[in-house]
């Protein structure tokens, strides 16, 4: 019987506890240190020491443990941790020039929506948003200067599933890079640049760090040149995050791979119920057989994820009353911690999109949005229940 010698050859669950994590030189500490200090001694002038820091905004001991630790788990050669996810998408449009053009999955996080249409209108650089299920509308999409295509998959919040491959082709063709946000799927579920992608994006506040206690972000390629680029963004821009911060998703890491699995576990029961219960008109869950992305989800993911959306009868009255009613989900915005969160799109994380586009997408007065926890899976039932009993009295 062999055995994993490499760290290239360890699986997802051992990278997460050991990659960029070896024991403290100094003292021998078996966590990464949190190292605070804000400047690094030098030798003389220009003489750094050992591997090279000499600044905190410019590289950090503990960010750079969290840097190789996510570039490894999603299979890249470099990672660059930042403050949040919208600095690290921000981050990736900042590579661009005024003139170019983008193209958006229609289904993105409401942050990122507003990043594309508000913020960076202002600097001549042009989104578009089109529904990717189908390549040859993203290839007939492609303009002379389009020079990234985005997307999330599964997407937020209507869990659609785009065929990274195929898009990853289209992108290609037009030398344009394609980024994909991985945040619901994680890279214990999927590894987009081992389907062609140029450029992985994480809100690491969600699964990877877990605990619903870090903002952060992360960007992976195995590209050098884009690597450097962003690097010298990270370090000019400045939306670094610290060391504290670092820490804490690093501790949440190590646990990754038992969480996911548990998350999709609890999720699948989950929507098998939705998908029989008389008050609910559809669900979204790309672990179901009537989600048209379904087969899709099962030859590019390890498993359908934690993140179901469902249609609720009623109206707004009853979603809101449904959220009102629940004990162990709570009613918040963000996803991917231990604890179950429970959430109303229209009202709560994109309502930054037009009424028009809600309506395009799907995104009604009824649609709710739920982050499966870790919690005993008949507790997370019983409070659906509850909450279902609360909004049919309010659409009395």
């Amino acid at each position: 019987m062999s055995h994993a010698n490499s760290p290239r050859e360890w699986a997802i669950d051992t990278l997460c506890i050991h990659a960029g994590q070896e024991p403290d030189p100094i003292h021998g500490a078996v966590m990464t240190p949190i190292v605070l200090s804000s400047t690094f001694a030098q030798d003389g002038p220009a003489m750094l020491k050992g591997p090279g820091f000499d600044y905190s905004r410019a590289g950090n001991p503990t960010r750079a443990a969290l840097e190789a630790c996510f570039a490894s788990l999603e299979g890249g050669k470099h990672g660059v941790a930042f403050g949040s996810g919208c600095a690290a998408t921000m981050a990736i449009l900042l590579m661009l020039k005024s003139g170019d053009h983008v193209l958006v999955g229609d289904d993105v996080y409401g942050g990122t929506f507003r990043i594309f249409d508000k913020v960076m209108k202002q600097f001549g650089i042009e989104a578009t948003f089109l529904d990717m299920s189908d390549a040859t509308k993203v290839r007939a999409a492609v303009r002379p200067n389009t020079r990234l295509v985005w997307m999330e998959t599964p997407s937020n919040p209507m869990l659609k599933i785009f065929d990274i491959a195929a898009i990853a082709e289209v992108a290609k063709s037009a030398s344009a890079w394609l980024a994909v946000d991985n945040t619901f799927a994680t890279p214990v579920l999927q590894r987009p640049l081992q389907l062609g992608a140029t450029i992985v994006v994480h809100s690491t506040t969600k699964y990877l760090n877990g605990h619903s206690d870090v903002v952060g972000g992360a960007v992976v390629t195995d590209d050098d040149a884009i690597a450097e680029k962003l690097h010298f963004i990270q370090k000019s821009a400045g939306a670094v995050p610290s060391p504290f911060d670092c820490y804490m998703v690093l501790r949440g890491l190590k646990t990754l791979g038992v969480r996911m699995r548990q998350h999709v576990q609890s999720a699948r029961g989950i929507a098998e119920w939705l998908a029989s219960h008389a008050q609910v008109a559809r669900v979204h869950y790309p672990g179901l057989a009537s989600h048209p992305g379904h087969a899709l989800a099962s030859r590019q993911m390890k498993g359908p994820g934690g993140m179901i959306s469902f249609e609720l009868r009623g109206g707004i009255d009853a979603s809101r009353a449904f959220l009102a009613a629940l004990r162990v989900f709570v009613c918040a915005e963000s996803l991917g911690g231990v604890e179950s969160l429970a959430e109303l799109p229209a009202v709560m994380t994109h309502a930054s999109l037009t009424a028009e586009a809600r309506r395009a997408l799907g995104i009604g007065d009824g649609l709710i949005r739920l982050s499966v926890g870790l919690e005993d899976l008949n507790d997370l039932r019983g409070d659906l229940e509850a909450g279902f009993g609360a909004a049919l009295r309010a659409a009395r």
